[in-house]
Order: structure tokens, then C-alpha cells, then sequence
């Protein structure tokens, strides 16, 4: 008799993967050339599409040899959405656009802030974070400085878009000494919002892990998921990018770390105007992350229905043969490396199946869950050579 793999997020339980994947015999996947982006759509739910409501920029600046603008807009519900466009300074005519999307990292307080340098100083908090995961840059500064025109932006529950602490936090729970700061949380006048919060952003960033299945939650009920409302409030900012005078038209990339990674992929599989997606430590097949590579990710990356449908990999390669970049690290922390190199197996053959096995760029480096200054500058080469100049 076969011994039956103990999982040890599961116990006795452990039987129930085999047989939750024995009720699915009856209805066999698509194979992953099947997996078409309209299908992709429906499973994650929100699929429409909208141009930005009432977009406008806010204010601008020069600093570092790139010049700044602050933009915010509407996605429809919520606060409005606050955003940076960076661009070279010394560049006027049009450039290629991306959006470089901001990580999880369950650091939900700031969102564009994590990987891109405003008018402002970085918080402490911010330059650890780089520091771990970004080679110590705000990488989306970099990528302006080597030619692009950058569109930072926060997405659902981070920086601008988060919850207040009062829905995040039951009242009760709520720490009573120095208060908190909330999107719409009154500052007194003459003192700066940012100085002495660290304590406070750490706790706000502690609830808000589990905030974030009570919104899933919310999304089961209103038949979306998670993916699907990141993925609608991410198509919204490129509708933005998209009329951009300074941006060359039909030349636009979306590149993200972990989370950012898991965006882009989402990005990259729900919108034909997006020219190539770099996805950067966010890829591994559903089926060998059982069992310890569960528990640390978010809901975007599990959206309910993609399973029976197809697989991670599946979702990232629906639109073979469009240019997609996918960079892993064999010491990464959060994906085992069976499952990044199936996926990187599966994206290959989906993209010779499409005829264009060329359009797949695969790119592995020794480290760990990061986007490290040499994974950055492979990175800026690969968005340079399928979004140059016409």
C-alpha cells in the first residue's frame, strides 16, 4: 500500500488534496492553449473596462534629472487613486509607457511610495523595505532614468487606497495612545503626517493581513475576487497612461515584484494593450505549492475558479504569443523550485505552441524573494527590446 504525503498544514487532513482533485476527473482542464483571456476575465471577475473619472494632475516637480507629476482619479468608488508619472527630464518627445506596480509585501500603508521617489523624503520604513527587496532603489525612478515614462499608482487597499484603520480594526481594538492615521484622518496643522509613525504604520500593516479575507469575503458575495478588482483599478490607470501625449501610443509594459509580479501577470493576461509584462518572483504551479508555499501569499494570487480551469502559469502565458518576461531566484523563500521550473516549462511550451517561443524570456538568478539592482537592469533591457522606438 502507497503512504499518503502528509501535509503539515493539514494533518489528518491530509487526504482531502487527493481527494478534492479526485471530484474533478469529470471535467479535465483545458489545456493551457485553451485558456483564452476572456475566460480569464470571467473567473476574476469586475472584466469591464473604464477611462479614469476626473483625472488631473495635482502638482509637479524636478529632482534627480526627472521631472514629476502628482495625479489622482476616480475608479469609480472609494477615495480617488493618487499616482506619480515620472520621466526623464532631458527626453521631450514621447516615450514608451509602463506601469510599475507596487509589491504586497504586507505593507499596505504606503503603495507607490514602497518602489518610486516623489517630491518628498522616503519614510524609514520605505528605505528598509527597498533595502530588502529592491537593492536599496526606488526602482521606478531608475527605469525612468534609462528612457521610459513611469505611471506609479496605488491600487486597492494600499497608500491612498486603503482603509481607514476603523474598518480595518474593530473600535475597541484600537490603540488609544498617539492615535492613528487614516486615509481621512485630520493631521494638526504644522506638523508632518510621516514623523513618529512607525509604531503606528506597523500596526495598521499587522491588521491589515487580516482585513484582507474579510474583503476577500466581500468579493466572494459581490462575485468578483480580489485579482479581479486589483486587475480593474490596474487596466484604469493604464486607460490613463493610454492618453498620455507624452506617451508613445501602443508601446505599453507593466513590470512588478511579488505581489507587483502577481499584478502584472493579472495585468497581462485581461488587457490586449498591454505590449509586455515582466513579472519578477511571482510564478510557480498551483500544485506544488502544497503544501508550506500556501499560507504566506495573498488572495490575488489564489482567484476562486482558476483552479478548475487552468493553472498560474496557464494565466500568465493566455496571451502567447505577447511578449512576457518572467524573472525567478532559485533561493526564493516563497516558491519551491520544482514549481518555478514547471512553470517556466509550461509558459516555454505554451509559447512554442503559439509559434513565438522567442516572446518568452525565462530569466533565473542566484538570491532570494527580491528585484535586486542586476535582476532591475535585465529587466530595463528586456522592456527596451519589445518597447523601442518605432
Amino acid at each position: 500500500m502507497t503512504a499518503r504525503r502528509r501535509y503539515e498544514h493539514l494533518g489528518a487532513f491530509s487526504d482531502w488534496v487527493e481527494f478534492a482533485r479526485q471530484q474533478n476527473v469529470a471535467h479535465p482542464r483545458p489545456s493551457p492553449a485553451k485558456l483564452a483571456p476572456e475566460l480569464v476575465r470571467d473567473v476574476l471577475g469586475f472584466a469591464t473596462d473604464q477611462p479614469p473619472i476626473e483625472p488631473h494632475v495635482d502638482g509637479t516637480w524636478s529632482r534627480d534629472g526627472l521631472i514629476g507629476e502628482a495625479i489622482s482619479w476616480s475608479v469609480g468608488y472609494g477615495p480617488r487613486t493618487q499616482a506619480w508619472l515620472l520621466r526623464p527630464a532631458d527626453v521631450p518627445g514621447p516615450l514608451p509607457g509602463v506601469l510599475a506596480l507596487h509589491d504586497h509585501s504586507n505593507f499596505k500603508f504606503f503603495g507607490k511610495e514602497k518602489i518610486a521617489d516623489g517630491p518628498g523624503v522616503p519614510h524609514p520604513l520605505v528605505v528598509d523595505l527597498r533595502r530588502t527587496e529592491y537593492g536599496g532603489l526606488a526602482f521606478a525612478n531608475q527605469m525612468a532614468r534609462s528612457g521610459f515614462a513611469v505611471l506609479v499608482h496605488d491600487v486597492f487597499l494600499w497608500g491612498s487606497r486603503r482603509f481607514d484603520i476603523a474598518e480595518v480594526v474593530p473600535p475597541e481594538a484600537v490603540r488609544s495612545e498617539g492615535g492613528w492615521l487614516g486615509p481621512t484622518s485630520p493631521v494638526p496643522p504644522g506638523s508632518d503626517p510621516l514623523s513618529d509613525l512607525s509604531d503606528q504604520i506597523g500596526s495598521y500593516n499587522q491588521a491589515a493581513i487580516k482585513h484582507e479575507h474579510v474583503v476577500a469575503k466581500y468579493c466572494t458575495l459581490l462575485s468578483t475576487s480580489l485579482a479581479g478588482v486589483v486587475a480593474y483599478e490596474d487596466r484604469v490607470a493604464l486607460e490613463y497612461l493610454k492618453s498620455r501625449q507624452d506617451v508613445v501610443n501602443g508601446h505599453y509594459g507593466c513590470i512588478g515584484l511579488s505581489g507587483g509580479g502577481c499584478r502584472a501577470a493579472l495585468l497581462q493576461a485581461t488587457s490586449a494593450d498591454i505590449s509586455v509584462s515582466v513579472i519578477v518572483c511571482m510564478m510557480s504551479t498551483y500544485g506544488h505549492l502544497l503544501d508550506r508555499h500556501v499560507a504566506p501569499h495573498t488572495w490575488m494570487f489564489f482567484p476562486p475558479g482558476l483552479s478548475g480551469t487552468g493553472d498560474w502559469p496557464d494565466l500568465a502565458a493566455c496571451r502567447a504569443p505577447s511578449p512576457l518576461v518572467v524573472q525567478y531566484t532559485r533561493g526564493d523563500q516563497l516558491f519551491p523550485a520544482e514549481g518555478m521550473l514547471a512553470a517556466h516549462e509550461s509558459i516555454a511550451a505554451t509559447y512554442l505552441a503559439s509559434g513565438a517561443p522567442e516572446a518568452y524570456v525565462g530569466q533565473f538568478f542566484d538570491g532570494g524573494h527580491c528585484f535586486d539592482r542586476k535582476m532591475q537592469r535585465a529587466a530595463f533591457a528586456e522592456l527596451a527590446r519589445w518597447l523601442g522606438p518605432e
